[in-house]
C-alpha cells in the first residue's frame, strides 16, 4: 500500500513538473525570451528552446559557445557585448545590455536583444554565467517609428506655422486692416478680418472701404472659393480689379457684372461671393448689390434684421445673368453689418443658428464704439471659425449730436 501511495506521489510530482515546464515555455514564447548558461570550466552551454528561436538557429546545431557569440553580433555592437561579459564576471550582481545580432542562413536579419547576465559563483570564483535573453526588436522598431512620427509631426507643425506666417503677411500686404475706425463725414466704418484657426483654411475673404471720387463711400466685402495661396492670389486680383473698376463711378450692379466676367474668363475653376455698395453720406442712401452673399444686418432702434436681398448669382457661376440694384436709406443711429459666411457658418451647427447669434449680438454693438462692439460681437457668435476665415464690415450713422 505504501508503495502504491509513493508511486502516486511520484507521478503527481512528475505531472506538476511537466505542467510547470509547459507554462514556462509558453511564458518564454509570449515574452519572446529564453534562458542560457555558459560553463567556463567545462565549456558546456545550455539554451532553452526560445533562445534557439531568437537566434534563428536549428536546435540540431546546438547552442553557440561563448567565444563564438561575437561572430553573431552586429560589428558596431561587439563592444557592448564585451563590456557586458566583463562586468558579469567581475561582480555578483546581474548586469544587462542591449545589442543587435545578425541571424538567418546569410546573417541578413537584424534583431535587437536585451541580455541580463549574472555569474554562476563557486568558492573559487565564478564558474560560468546564467543569462536571460529577450528579443525586443518589435518594441525598438515601434519606438523608432514613434520617434520618426513625432519628428515628422514637429516638422509639419513648424512648416505649417511658417506657412501661416507667410500667408498672413501676404494678406496683410494685400489687404492691410486700418487702425481703429474710419471716421468720415456723418459716417463711421470699422472692419475685421478674422483668420481661420488652421493654416490650411486661410482663404480669400476681403473687404474694401474707401471714399469714391464722386464723394460717395465704396463699401465691399467678398469671399473667393478655396483656401491657401491660390485663394489669396485670386482674392488680390478680384479686389484690385474692383478698386480700378470703381473709378468709373458705375453703380454696384454694373461692377458685379464686370467682376463676374473677370472670374468667368480669368480665374479658372473659381467662384466668389461679394457685396458692393455705394453710401452717400449726405443722403444716407446705400445703393448695393450682392453676388451669392448673405444679406447685411441692419440694427435700428435696438432691433436687428437682415435686409431684403436683391437678385444676384455667385461670381463665376453663370454669365449674362443681371445683378439687381437695391437701395436702403439709413437713419441717424443705424448700424449696418456686412459679413462673409465664415462669420456665422460652422460645420457643427446650422447656419440659421449662427445667423441668430449674429443678429442677437449685433443689437449690442454701440454705434459710437465700433471697435469694442465688433470684438464683443465676435465673442458672442463663438469666436473665430476653426475652418474658415471671415470678414466683417460695420457702418454706423451717428445720431446728430454724435456726428
Amino acid at each position: 500500500m505504501v508503495d502504491v501511495i509513493g508511486a502516486a506521489e511520484l507521478l503527481g510530482h512528475e505531472s506538476d513538473a511537466e505542467m510547470l515546464a509547459v507554462r514556462l515555455a509558453h511564458a518564454q514564447r509570449l515574452g519572446n525570451m529564453g534562458w542560457a548558461e555558459w560553463h567556463l570550466h567545462t565549456g558546456e552551454v545550455v539554451w532553452s528552446d526560445q533562445v534557439y528561436a531568437i537566434f534563428g538557429r536549428d536546435p540540431q546545431a546546438g547552442p553557440i559557445a561563448l567565444a563564438d557569440l561575437a561572430e553573431h553580433v552586429e560589428p558596431a555592437d561587439v563592444g557592448a557585448l564585451d563590456r557586458l561579459l566583463w562586468s558579469a564576471l567581475q561582480g555578483v550582481e546581474p548586469v544587462q545590455a542591449e545589442f543587435r545580432i545578425r541571424r538567418g542562413a546569410s546573417f541578413g536579419e537584424l534583431r535587437d536583444l536585451r541580455v541580463v547576465l549574472e555569474p554562476l559563483m563557486a568558492p573559487g570564483g565564478p564558474t560560468g554565467m546564467h543569462g536571460v535573453i529577450q528579443d525586443i526588436t518589435g518594441r525598438r522598431r515601434a519606438e523608432r517609428l514613434m520617434s520618426e512620427s513625432r519628428r515628422q509631426l514637429l516638422e509639419a507643425r513648424e512648416q505649417a506655422a511658417e506657412e501661416r506666417h507667410v500667408m498672413l503677411a501676404l494678406r496683410e500686404a494685400i489687404l492691410p486692416e486700418p487702425d481703429g475706425c474710419l471716421d468720415l463725414p456723418h459716417t463711421r466704418v470699422a472692419v475685421r478680418y478674422v483668420p481661420a484657426e488652421t493654416t490650411a483654411n486661410l482663404g480669400g475673404d476681403w473687404f474694401e472701404a474707401a471714399p469714391a471720387p464722386d464723394g460717395r463711400l465704396l463699401l465691399a466685402i467678398g469671399d473667393v472659393s478655396g483656401h491657401g495661396l491660390p485663394a489669396i492670389a485670386h482674392m488680390a486680383q478680384l479686389r484690385h480689379a474692383l478698386v480700378g473698376l470703381a473709378m468709373t463711378g458705375r453703380p454696384a450692379n454694373n461692377l458685379l457684372a464686370w467682376l463676374n466676367d473677370l472670374v468667368m474668363h480669368q480665374l479658372t475653376d473659381t467662384t466668389a461671393t461679394a457685396i458692393i455698395g455705394h453710401l452717400d453720406p449726405e443722403t444716407r442712401v446705400l445703393a448695393w448689390s450682392q453676388a451669392g452673399n448673405l444679406a447685411p444686418i441692419l440694427v435700428r432702434d435696438g432691433v436687428a434684421s437682415q435686409l431684403a436681398q436683391p437678385r444676384g448669382v455667385l461670381l463665376g457661376a453663370a454669365s449674362g445673368r443681371p445683378y439687381e440694384l437695391a437701395t436702403t436709406r439709413l437713419q441717424p443711429g443705424d448700424l449696418l453689418l456686412m459679413f462673409t459666411d465664415g462669420l456665422v457658418e460652422r460645420r457643427t451647427r446650422d447656419i440659421d443658428v449662427g445667423l441668430g447669434l449674429a443678429l442677437e449680438a449685433a443689437r449690442d454693438v454701440p454705434a459710437g464704439d465700433l471697435d469694442a462692439g465688433l470684438d464683443r460681437l465676435l465673442a458672442g457668435i463663438g469666436g473665430p471659425n476653426p475652418e474658415d476665415d471671415a470678414c466683417l464690415l460695420a457702418v454706423s450713422m451717428p445720431a446728430r449730436d454724435d456726428a
